[in-house]
């Protein structure tokens, strides 16, 4: 099912709507696997939806969204821009059925529906959303039910390199690795520098497929990385940002040396 956040404003702004039949309640509610949820300023992120709605009646729709502020108030935002619905185990048990069902929903940083217009992401929305369930049947009403799960919103990291030289370099001989670290500013659609910030330098041996810090290295003030290291063998260097409760975590791509 597409498009089901709007059919939630649809109804929430609904005056004088009337409770539905059918003690509807919504548990389990998982976004992302349970992990943040990291948004860049352009491209709409898509991440699985699951969840469990509970009714003593048939419903003719339900959807589940994640929120800011307080529903159906000038403060209220809505995370999702759209969903797919891809499926529900339907099973009933004591008089109750229950839908276990499972989604693809979509985050989109210049869409943010709030509570009489689309909006875009701010920065204050790298935060904790609360969840909340919607559902009911046509013509008799419907239930919302806000829950106690949560997901976490992160504004996405890019960390670059900017060269590791020389190349080639002699055995023994100093290696400099430059980059910066930048992070999303969604109020202002684009990437600011990130200062301030301990980025890791990390190698992997010619031949091999995994990366080991080498040591840690904090940004200046302007999100600048210059650090060296001392040339042993042949491989890829890179940058890793671990990330922090408002960001998320990125690394650079690899620049190999060749040592001689």
């Amino acid at each position: 099912m597409a498009g089901t956040t709007a059919l939630v404003a649809t109804l929430l702004g609904t005056p004088n709507a009337q409770a539905a039949e059918g003690d509807i309640s919504f548990s389990e509610i998982v976004f992302n696997e349970g992990k943040p949820i990291v948004v860049g300023i352009t491209n709409p992120v898509e991440v699985p939806l699951t969840y469990t709605v509970r009714s003593t009646v048939k419903l003719d729709f339900w959807d589940v969204d994640a929120y800011r502020g307080t529903i159906d108030t000038n403060s209220e935002r809505l995370l999702v821009n759209s969903s797919i619905r891809w499926g529900c185990a339907t099973t009933v048990q004591s008089g109750y059925i229950y839908n276990r069902c499972e989604e693809t929903a979509s985050v989109d940083p210049r869409w943010i529906l709030t509570h009489t217009v689309n909006d875009d992401l701010v920065n204050g929305d790298a935060t904790v959303w609360k969840t909340y369930g919607l559902g009911g049947r046509y013509e008799k009403g419907y239930d919302g039910d806000t829950t106690s799960a949560t997901v976490t919103l992160q504004r996405a990291s890019r960390v670059q390199s900017h060269n590791a030289s020389p190349e080639p370099v002699a055995k023994g001989g100093t290696i400099t690795v430059k980059g910066t670290v930048q992070r999303a500013n969604w109020t202002e659609h684009r990437y600011d520098t990130y200062g301030g910030r301990l980025v890791s330098l990390q190698f992997k041996p010619a031949g091999s497929s995994t990366y080991t810090t080498v040591k840690k290295v904090t940004a200046s003030s302007s999100g600048a990385l210059r650090t060296t290291v001392t040339a042993s063998q042949d491989g890829t260097w890179r940058w890793r940002y671990y990330g922090n409760t408002t960001t998320g975590a990125s690394s650079s791509s690899g620049d190999y040396v060749d040592v001689r």
